[in-house]
């Protein structure tokens, strides 16, 4: 069973919707580690809301942090320090869907990012969209994940599909594109579930290669 860390290229790039299709399609376990602010509608509750197989599992947050903000910024409101040390994995034969928070470069605490919650072995998706700079966010992304190590990398694009930029992103990248993601007019259980059948062998296919 794998370890599949979504991260983005920023804070709206898509990650909760492209992890409840992942859920969805894969049947997996969900699990955010750290949540800033939206304790009464976590990505956690998001998620469980757009899923509609019964065998997937959510697990706790580690830290739940009451601002909506950089999470290094929302724990020293909160007067505590987020430390990676403490923060622990479910325990599952099943596979893992982790949901980082923002970019790989959002801080967590004086020194550590939230890159810093991937372990090498993680399979890594990186979701993007486009926009005017996306093709420069995703590369910087890309090339960071690159040079910290990890290998095991696919890029999950969201929303319209957008040729040339999609191009550009091929020519210059090593890695697994997964189908891309549809622009829903409603995100719902049942977009989320056709949007999962549709694309889920491309996910099978990053998964277990």
């Amino acid at each position: 069973m794998k370890n599949i860390f979504i991260t983005g290229i920023d804070t709206d790039a898509g990650k909760t919707v492209a992890a409840s299709i992942a859920v969805e399609a894969l049947k997996a376990d969900y699990w955010k580690p750290i949540q800033s602010g939206d304790l009464d509608n976590t990505d956690t509750m998001k998620v469980q809301r757009m899923v509609s197989n019964s065998e997937t599992k959510f697990y706790p947050e580690a830290y739940r942090l009451n601002t909506p903000a950089s999470p290094h910024a929302a724990a020293e409101i909160d007067g505590v320090i987020i430390d990676l040390d403490k923060i622990e994995r479910p325990k599952t034969e099943n596979n893992l869907i982790i949901e980082g928070a923002g970019g790989l470069l959002v801080p967590l605490n004086a020194k550590q990012n939230v890159a810093d919650l991937i372990q090498p072995s993680d399979k890594v998706v990186l979701v993007t969209k486009h926009y005017l700079g996306s093709i420069n966010h995703t590369l910087l992304s890309y090339e960071y994940l690159k040079n910290k190590g990890f290998n095991d990398i696919a890029i999950w694009i969201n929303g319209e599909e957008k040729t040339s930029t999609e191009q550009a992103l091929k020519n210059r990248v090593d890695a697994f594109f997964i189908e891309r993601i549809q622009t829903l007019l409603e995100v719902n259980k049942e977009s989320i579930q056709n949007e999962a059948q549709r694309i889920s062998e491309s996910l099978q296919y990053f998964v277990q290669k």
